[in-house]
């Protein structure tokens, strides 16, 4: 990736190319329009096997090798795509069978794509057939600066060949029916294996059905499109091994366990499209950038994919209003990306995405969002120097897709209503709000790093990850966590000595029964300092132990119950909570306990709509996600505004969804950094 980052001056900007949908006339203009925004790498080839393999055998690389030197000719490097995420019509009319069955036992069909079952031995054949000889081509064009394999990874098949690779894949893991059976609890409902052949996906019966066979199958599934990833990686890796290899990831996608797949890619990389209806799309946006820098250790990632403007997949699709997009931008580079790119250069005459917006868009080089593209790419040229920096962070908070999978996907739970993804965000959001750092960590992530860890809603967690959260506890780290934790083991079992299983002792309190509440239902609850707020959703009969009360009930059936609780455990110190308290009193407890833990936030009384992140160690992000009023920050060092020259001091004023790049410490007069500001660059707590 450094040799990636030299090679396009620091931090890569582009987008999608397809020019296959495209007379060669329009490609010289591209190109021109290219060199006049900036960009320097572009994605080719995403969509492309048709054009690339119009019959079984026969190839067509004419056009591509034209492309690939008209885009080195003027300076712009490549991420070749394996085109392997939409097969063409000729493979699925010669085996149809590669078409992935779903759950209710319909194939998915032709004229889509992700047209295909991941397990097919046939798939695989002919998409290893393609990536061959692609790499055999161009693995030393001199425009190739990236891999790029595949595209966005989905489909979840129920086919025969799913089958049969799912026993392969349980015989792995459990090694004999015996184990399987033990794991999976198959006495129950008289479900017991005496052969592996009797073992298929489960695809949705006509009732319930067995909760660890479908945990386990969300985990096959994501192994096998990961096999998919690797197979065609290792075929442009044993042409070339100083190319970077990498696929695009998706948000909040619960179908392919990431923590898995970021050993296996030189850089993670996110497609995102933060919905400008939404007011709080650029928060949720935060939480997957930190998790993005966070799946490789905090080594910068690539924003692969996101709009110019709007989008056409929702039932409503709005405009970025100007401004917006250089603002989010900015932010995925504030928060550890080295690249932003789009999707795409440019518009779609036809399609299903012919109104989603472009670089190019329809209303082409004089439109407002051409100026926009620009723009952008002048700002980043200025900001070369933040590529491959990195920062660091004293709060983690786990984010766990087995975790996930229980909750949501497995039911027969007191409530099967969770939403993790929801859930996660009201454990982060407090904390993005004052300006706290935070990483994101998996159930068997390095911990010590850390001074605070928060646990959202972890009712599975395997022994891994709970030995890691009680060794944190118990040399001296803060745990905050939220109710139903620890309930279940790896496979779905209870654990044994009542609620919560895996964290008793942790929290200092045993559970008796989980009380979800019913609908509309609240609840009185008061802190022991006299704060009075309420609850909804779910109540916990907890009886304490070691633990104390922080917040009691006071009213209800569990009147006088504690509602959250405090335990010191080891060196450390625990806190649990066993509702879902009121919003913005949640927010206040969370944020108190992690200021208990020693860690302040660097920007305390700059307001919440205003991100600010440090990268690097002396790049200083400061977003202004308030469309309505700007706002004057206070600084307490010198610096220079890397987007307009000029030297800074004592204070900045933000447009309305404006921002800036300071470099700390980079003016030639007025204050100098303080010991204040070194702590902040560094990313020291206050």
């Amino acid at each position: 990736m450094a040799a990636f980052r030299s090679r396009v001056g620091g931090l890569a900007y582009g987008g999608d190319y397809n020019p296959e949908q495209w007379d060669p006339a329009v490609w010289r203009e591209d190109v021109r329009l290219m060199r006049e925004a900036g960009v320097n790498v572009v994605s080719l080839g995403v969509f492309a096997w048709a054009s690339l393999e119009p019959e079984p055998g026969t190839y067509a690389f004419g056009w591509l090798d034209e492309v690939m030197d008209l885009l080195h000719g003027n300076g712009i490097a490549v991420n070749l795509a394996t085109p392997t995420a939409a097969p063409p019509v000729w493979l699925t009319q010669l085996h149809p069978e590669v078409f992935p069955i779903m759950a209710d036992g319909e194939p998915f069909g032709f004229g889509s794509r992700l047209h295909y079952d991941p397990s097919s031995p046939i798939y695989r054949r002919y998409a290893a057939a393609i990536t061959t000889k692609l790499a055999e081509r161009y693995s030393y064009h001199p425009a190739l600066a990236m891999w790029h394999i595949s595209n966005e990874y989905g489909p979840t098949a129920y086919n025969p060949a799913s089958s049969v690779a799912f026993r392969e894949w349980l015989r792995r893991r459990y090694g004999s029916l015996d184990a399987l059976n033990e794991a999976w609890t198959t006495r129950f409902w008289g479900q017991v294996y005496t052969s592996w052949e009797q073992i298929e996906v489960p695809n949705i019966p006509r009732s319930w059905s067995n909760p660890a066979r479908r945990l386990d199958f969300k985990r096959f599934t994501s192994d096998a499109l990961l096999e998919c990833f690797v197979a065609e990686r290792d075929i442009v890796r044993s042409f070339r091994d100083d190319i970077p290899v990498m696929t695009n990831f998706m948000r909040f996608y619960r179908h392919a366990d990431y923590w898995r797949w970021a050993p296996e890619e030189d850089a993670v990389a996110l497609d995102i499209y933060p919905d400008p209806a939404d007011p709080s799309s650029h928060i949720s946006a935060a939480f997957q950038y930190d998790l993005f820098r966070s799946l490789k250790g905090g080594q910068p990632w690539m924003l692969m994919e996101q709009a110019a403007s709007a989008v056409s997949q929702w039932k409503l699709n709005v405009v970025k209003e100007p401004g917006r997009m250089l603002l989010g931008s900015l932010q995925a580079l504030s928060r550890g990306a080295d690249s932003v790119m789009f999707f795409q250069w440019r518009a779609s005459r036809g399609g299903q995405e012919r109104l989603h917006s472009a670089m190019l868009p329809h209303s082409g080089p004089s439109s407002r969002t051409f100026r926009e593209v620009v723009e952008l790419g002048r700002e980043l040229r200025l900001l070369s120097g933040v590529a491959g920096t990195s920062s660091r962070a004293d709060v983690a908070i786990l984010f766990d897709w087995n975790g996930w999978w229980g909750l949501e996907e497995t039911y027969g739970l007191p409530r099967n209503d969770f939403s993790y993804a929801d859930t996660v965000m009201r454990h982060y959001t407090p904390l993005w709000r004052e300006h706290v750092p935070l990483d994101v960590v998996s159930a068997s992530s390095d911990l010590s790093p850390y001074k605070v860890l928060i646990v959202p809603n972890a009712y599975l967690i395997d022994d891994v990850g709970v030995s890691g959260i009680q060794e944190f506890a118990r040399n001296g780290g803060t745990v905050i966590m939220s109710f139903f934790s620890g309930v279940v083991d790896s496979c779905n079992r209870v654990r044994p000595d009542g609620y919560p299983g895996a964290f008793r002792e942790l929290i200092g309190a045993k559970i008796d029964e989980y009380w979800p509440a019913r609908p509309a239902e609240t609840f009185t609850v008061e802190f022991t300092d006299g704060r009075v707020t309420t609850s909804t959703w779910w109540r916990e009969d907890l009886h304490l132990e070691t633990g104390k009360p922080l917040a009691v009930y006071q009213d209800g059936l569990l009147s006088g119950r504690a509602a959250v609780v405090e335990n010191t455990f080891g060196s450390g110190r625990v806190v649990y909570f066993a509702t879902l308290l009121e919003e913005s009193a949640f927010g206040e407890v969370l944020v108190d306990a992690v200021r208990e833990a020693g860690v302040e936030s660097p920007f305390a009384g700059v307001p919440s709509h205003v991100e600010c992140t440090i990268r690097g160690d002396k790049y200083l992000f400061l977003l202004n996600h308030s469309a309505d009023e700007p706002t004057t920050v206070p600084l307490t060092f010198a610096g220079i505004d890397l987007l307009t020259g000029a030297e800074v001091a004592e204070e900045i004023t933000l447009a309305p969804l404006g921002a800036t790049v300071i470099e700390i410490g980079g003016g030639k007069s007025g204050p100098q950094p303080d010991d204040r500001t070194t702590r902040i660059a560094s990313g020291a707590s206050l």
